[in-house]
């Protein structure tokens, strides 16, 4: 197995939806997510996890060491059973669920990425604590939802015709955002990482699944998706060499159309880096 990553990173992701409903609430009917004290639109970590996990299984053809253990509809019991199965009958002394929790790193590239609680009682695979992680996207501007009708022009049974006595147009609602720009944070530790395995191979295609995760995604709930900006903070050591919140605040996204209108594009923000006032031992990237 390659060596895991050495260094501490922080990252900033752009994304924006065009009409379009970028994370619903189940808790409200599915409507967009909102802050209701500012407004803003929240799209959830784990929302982001699953279109990262998504994109991986799509680009590694789910096989190991890039198995996806959290998939739509997985058994989990299942998927731990088959790292009991693999390890055999190991020494009375030895701790198979560490074990088998190593054996669910190497190969599940969500386990070692994001972590995982796999402490079932049959088949226990202990807990995982990953080195990546994502805090709640949030916004640039407040957004307003708009709640749009729709009908349908057929029906599924004959009964549901009958009962409608001809008269098909059946009405429904679809809630969307006509324009946001939303930032997302993320941490990935060095130390987490050589608990799990995370290696430069990892981290490079957790890059490019950022870059690329909307392009696969697409539906007429979502709208127009797609990543905007990722900027990379890279530390010099494990620790790191500057507090998260003070590279955060290097980067910047502001209004460059006129304000008193509402944003209905992406040309209407301008994204900045403040380079030159990163600390010393930390290396800006923008890969978008």
């Amino acid at each position: 197995m390659p060596e895991p990553i050495k260094n501490r990173y922080e990252f900033v992701l752009f994304f924006d939806v065009e009409n379009g409903n970028p994370n619903g609430d189940p808790d409200a009917g599915n409507l967009p997510r909102l802050d209701p004290e500012t407004s803003r639109g929240l799209v959830t970590d784990v929302c982001l996890k699953r279109k990262v996990r998504n994109y991986v299984e799509l680009a590694k053809g789910n096989a190991a060491p890039y198995e996806i253990y959290v998939r739509e509809k997985a058994v989990l019991t299942a998927q731990q059973q088959r790292a009991h199965e693999a390890l055999g009958e190991v020494d009375k002394k030895a701790d198979k669920t560490a074990q088998a929790r190593a054996w669910m790193c190497r190969n599940f590239f969500d386990v070692r990425t994001f972590g995982a609680v796999m402490s079932l009682k049959e088949f226990n695979c202990g807990q995982v604590r990953g080195p990546v992680q994502l805090a709640f996207a949030r916004s640039v501007d407040p957004v307003v939802p708009l709640d749009v009708s729709i009908t349908r022009m057929a029906v599924a049974t004959e009964r549901e015709a009958a009962e409608q006595g001809g008269d098909n147009r059946t009405m429904g609602r679809k809630s969307i955002v006509p324009y946001g720009l939303y930032r997302a944070e993320g941490f990935i530790s060095a130390h987490l990482a050589a608990q799990t395995g995370f290696c430069p191979d990892d981290l490079e295609l957790l890059w490019q699944a950022l870059e690329s995760m909307f392009e696969h995604d697409h539906s007429a709930a979502r709208g127009k998706m797609a990543s905007r900006a990722l900027i990379v903070f890279e530390h010099e050591s494990a620790l790191g060499n500057a507090p998260a919140h003070k590279l955060f605040e290097l980067v910047k996204a502001a209004r460059v159309t006129d304000s008193a209108t509402p944003a209905r594009a992406f040309e209407d923000y301008a994204i900045t880096v403040d380079e030159a006032g990163a600390p010393a031992g930390v290396k800006v990237t923008r890969r978008l």
